[in-house]
């Protein structure tokens, strides 16, 4: 069954008329209107995970994209559809990953969220205690008078602190309540006006509604059980102050508080009122500043709080005590003094006895009987100890006879007699009257037989007058509980009220009602529990029923469980929940090539990713989150660096231990050959690989020598063959390298070539002289249509007059000539260079 409330009532508390504003731990704010429309950035916008409206909503659209207006299937549409979709998957792919990656960051690094909480809950903390540092500033000030409001203002600022305990839930900054004026604990309005109306009809035995209307029953609260009137059941939602009529929500001031100064007399009252801002829970003692004297009146006044105006100067009181003897010498003290603590030794009343007693109480009776001689002379007096004359002898004077009927006037010495007369005193039973004569002592029982009617008035008996009658017959009446049957024999119809246990199961549902059976709602649960942290050391007390949704408080200790890996003792950390953060000390295993000791953090319990996982079919499939187990991984090859030469014995440089061995610089050897001429070019290497020098020095001209690498000077003699070519490169014949450098050779162009360049210049003049005139014509043609559009030739014409221009032969093929001509002088070209070879 739904809380009442959470139901919406005739627009009733703080929400009526304006949109709800729920915080998100977004970016987006979800606010919802009258209209129930979604605005934009709510938290019900479409995230990146793939949800299955989405993957619906883009299946539809895909499909329908792909039909052409006639029905049929559009091939183009259909690529561009799975492309998207394709796009899409790895989008979803790309955040699934991103999401898997920080979960598993979140869960295995340290406490910073916690840290962060624990900074704002400390400055939240510092606000709240320099708010009332001032009020204990001054002289005497008690602050422990002040954590009762510092609690209710404390659990006013928390997230779900504020508990209705008549539907055990949490009260929300924009819920309408309503505080008791006498424990100040906060309900939402829904609730206390049903707890209201249900006390007071169900507070006594079942009424009309006419009775229930004319009488004024009470109701009390569901905490206190402080007693409220008919009239006092609240209807309307008021701020603490009680000033403003629906407070607005201000994120800036305390939950369902007006922000005025609250101006509430004080308790119990001075004249002063609070000036502390519109405040939940009791107000704080009076702050104002007093002169004011001690008790005892001896010292000067001093200026003070007013809510500890009354003090004490310590010096004795100097008041005279009761006992009218002494003075009283306790410290100035507020009220009558004590009684005197003296002793003495004092008489009792009659003077008999003498014993040590206090001096606060003079007058004290001994057990002894008086036993002084009456006035008769016949008779002592019998009274115990007292004051004063002991009275005339009690036999004296007129006396009656035991009947009470006949008086006798006799000596103190005699017995006054019986008057002979029926005695006629009341019985016990109350009706008849003593049948007997005047005698001493009790009547006897009353023996008459009359008609006796039972208490429940079902049935009649004769028997005797002194003996009750009560019949076998069974009450069926329901007791006030309206549950049980009376089931009292002879019951008169005053039915007591239900004796059994009500045993329903209270709203913690933990607990059942220890109360006497009853009509209407239990109250609630009068148990509270601890909601401790992991260790156990810090602990919160909740009303009960809200330890399911209670966050577990902050605990400041360090976690004091042992370590998982093979160090003696884990990092320092906070007490948790849930495992262990990793452990990042050094390994420090010894290694079984080196000997050294592992530097790389501990890797007893790494986080491994599982491989081999199911892959989604496509976009519409929900990918499963990655997997990860621990595992303890092998310790990394040692990186401890070990001085070592390299092969050429170049450089010392520091290597990995793991990586110790002969190894190459990468420089070039440079050692000197055999040869004396070179060095080795090779890259560094062990002295006993250096070969021979296969390498030829160059000859001035260029070439290499053809003998092997020697000392001294190479032989000038180059017998290379070279390709020595005419002026315009159409002759080619190869030479020795030795006679073309001493110049005893050359080649000259022949009549073939002098021929061949005559023709090319002859058709380079052609060409110029085609293009020149190709100009003139242009330019001639563009000349005149430009003076026909002076001319004003309209536009309308859809065919213009074409220029009658007369081309030439070379004008028409010159495009198909040209390449002709090309290929017939290379082939002409080609043919006389081999032909002259």
């Amino acid at each position: 069954m739904e809380a009442s409330w959470r139901q919406v009532a005739g627009g009733r508390g703080r929400a009526r008329g304006r949109a709800t504003a729920a915080p998100s731990s977004g970016n987006g704010v979800h606010l919802r209107g009258a209209g129930g429309g979604r605005e934009k950035g709510s938290v019900g916008a479409t995230g990146p995970g793939p949800s299955p409206g989405g993957a619906a909503t883009a299946s539809a659209a895909g499909s329908s994209a792909r039909r052409s207006p006639w029905g049929s299937e559009a091939p183009q549409t259909s690529v561009a559809s799975e492309v998207m979709s394709q796009k899409k998957f790895e989008e979803i792919k790309k955040a699934n990953q991103a999401a898997a990656k920080k979960l598993v960051e979140e869960h295995f690094s340290s406490s910073s969220e916690e840290e962060g909480d624990d900074d704002f809950e400390g400055k939240r903390g510092k606000i709240v205690a320099n708010t009332f540092i001032k009020y204990a500033t001054q002289t005497d000030g008690d602050v422990r008078e002040l954590e009762r409001t510092k609690q209710y203002v404390n659990e006013a600022f928390q997230a779900g602190a504020m508990t209705c305990l008549i539907c055990i839930a949490s009260v929300k900054r924009n819920q309408a309540v309503w505080s008791c004026s006498g424990c100040f604990c906060i309900f939402h309005m829904p609730c206390i006006q049903k707890w209201a109306k249900d006390s007071q009809f169900l507070v006594s035995s079942p009424l009309t509604d006419d009775d229930f209307g004319k009488r004024d029953y009470p109701w009390p609260c569901p905490k206190c059980r402080f007693e409220y009137r008919r009239s006092d059941t609240p209807s309307r939602y008021y701020c603490y102050c009680g000033k403003v009529e629906d407070p607005p929500l201000d994120p800036w001031l305390v939950p369902h508080s007006c922000g005025q100064v609250c101006e509430r007399d004080f308790k119990p009252p001075c004249g002063h009122k609070c000036l502390l801002l519109c405040h939940p829970g009791p107000c704080p003692p009076c702050p104002k500043m007093v002169t004011t004297t001690c008790y005892c009146k001896k010292a000067k006044p001093i200026p003070r709080r007013c809510s500890a105006k009354e003090w004490s100067c310590q010096l004795p009181c100097g008041r005279k005590l009761l006992c009218g003897q002494h003075k009283c010498e306790n410290p100035c003290h507020a009220g009558s003094c004590p009684p005197c603590p003296r002793v003495s030794r004092q008489k009792c009343v009659c003077g008999k006895q003498v014993a040590e007693r206090s001096c606060a109480s003079p007058l004290w009776h001994c057990d002894q009987v008086c036993g002084k001689t009456l006035s008769c002379r016949n008779h002592t007096c019998e009274q115990v100890c007292h004051v004063g004359a002991c009275g005339d002898c009690p036999r004296s004077g007129k006396r009656f006879c035991p009947c009470q009927k006949s008086k006798f006037s006799l000596p103190c010495t005699e017995d006054v007699p019986t008057c002979g007369d029926s005695c006629d005193k009341v019985l016990e039973c109350g009706i008849h009257r003593c049948s007997q004569r005047c005698h001493r002592g009790p009547c006897e029982t009353c023996r008459q037989e009359v008609e006796k009617h039972c208490r429940c008035g079902k049935h009649t008996k004769r028997m005797p007058c002194h003996k009750p009658y009560l019949c076998e017959t069974k009450c069926v009446k329901m007791r006030d509980c309206q549950k049980h049957q009376c089931r009292r024999k002879c019951c008169p119809g005053n039915c007591p009220p239900c004796d059994q246990n009500c045993g329903r199961t209270l709203g913690c549902r933990n607990h059942k009602c220890p109360s006497v059976c009853h009509r209407g709602s239990c109250y609630p649960c009068p148990e509270t529990v601890d909601v401790k942290c992991s260790c156990g050391n810090t602990k919160v007390t909740v009303p009960c029923g809200r330890e399911r949704t209670t966050r577990p408080p902050k605990c400041k200790e360090q976690c004091s469980r042992p370590p998982t890996c093979h160090h003696a003792s884990q990092e320092k950390h906070r007490c948790h929940f849930g495992s262990c953060p990793p452990c990042h000390q050094p390994c420090q295993k010894v290694l079984e090539k080196c000997g050294h000791l592992c530097p790389a953090p501990c890797h007893d319990q790494a986080l491994v990713k599982q491989t081999g996982k199911h892959q989604p079919t496509g976009p519409w499939e929900q990918p499963s989150e990655p997997a990860f187990i621990q595992t303890a991984l092998p310790c990394p090859p040692c990186q401890v660096p070990i001085p070592m030469e390299c092969l050429g014995k170049h450089e010392v440089s520091p290597l990995p231990c793991h990586a110790v061995g002969p190894y190459s610089c990468t420089r070039v050897c440079g050692r000197t050959l055999d040869c004396q001429n070179h060095t080795c070019m090779k890259e560094c290497h062990q002295v006993t690989e250096i070969g021979s020098c296969t390498d030829k020095n160059k000859l001035p001209c260029g070439h290499r020598c053809k003998e092997m690498c020697h000392p001294g000077e190479c032989p000038f003699n180059c017998n290379q063959k070279v390709k020595l070519r005419c002026p315009c490169k159409r002759i080619k014949k190869e030479l020795q390298c030795n006679k073309v450098r001493e110049n005893q050779i050359s080649i000259e162009c022949d009549t073939t070539c002098k021929e061949m360049k005559r023709k090319a210049s002859e058709i380079k003049e052609a060409e110029a002289k085609a293009a020149l005139e190709e100009e003139k014509r242009r330019q001639q043609a563009e000349l005149e249509a430009f003076e026909n559009r002076l001319k004003g030739r309209r536009k309308k014409n859809k065919k213009r007059d074409e220029v009658a221009v007369e081309l030439t032969l070379w004008q028409k093929y010159k495009y198909y000539l040209l390449p002709a001509c090309a290929v017939v002088v290379v082939v002409f070209a080609w043919y006389i260079a081999h032909g002259v070879d």
